[in-house]
């Protein structure tokens, strides 16, 4: 069977920014989703971490990431949400915007929710982030709603897009 992938909802934020990117009443009829990104904040910051919390949970996240810098390569965990990725803040180079994709497979099922993310930060100048993460939402309920925020609760800037895709074998 072929995989079909399937828009499902696209944002994008309008002028004067906006506190999240929230993606509801997601359809339980797909085998995995997937969100294609492209964003950045306000936040006076070269490198902003833009997080992921589903139906409004704020409890049950665990994430291990890998980071490069542009001068170093880390690694750290987070608690507080699937981890997004690192994205442009406004000390970033101007007009630049940072690109992620997050799949989530089997989110309608009742197992707890794995999560993949990959994220490249746009900037022209030595530091620059590029983040690959596994996460994981210990909690069995189905995801019905996806939402992005920055972690310090930053505007997210007008122009940035989010495309919300389901993906099943048809």
């Amino acid at each position: 069977m072929a995989n079909t992938m399937t828009l499902i909802q696209s944002i994008t934020v309008p002028s004067g920014g906006s506190a999240s990117i929230d993606f509801t009443s997601i359809p339980s009829t797909y085998t995995d989703l997937l969100l294609k990104v492209s964003v950045r904040t306000s936040r006076a910051v070269t490198g902003s971490t833009l997080g992921v919390k589903f139906n409004g949970s704020s409890s049950g996240y665990t994430a291990k990431v890998l980071e490069g810098s542009g001068a170093a390569a880390s690694s750290f965990s987070s608690t507080a949400y699937v981890f997004g990725g690192t994205v442009p803040g406004s000390s970033a180079t101007s007009s630049t915007f940072g690109n992620l994709e997050i799949y989530i497979p089997n989110y309608a099922g009742s197992n707890y929710k794995s999560v993949s993310s990959d994220a490249v930060m746009e900037n022209n100048a030595t530091t620059s982030y590029n983040d690959l993460a596994a996460s994981l939402w210990s909690n069995t309920a189905a995801i019905t709603q996806v939402t992005l925020a920055e972690d310090t609760a930053a505007t997210i800037v007008q122009f940035s897009t989010a495309y919300l895709y389901g993906i099943k074998n048809s």
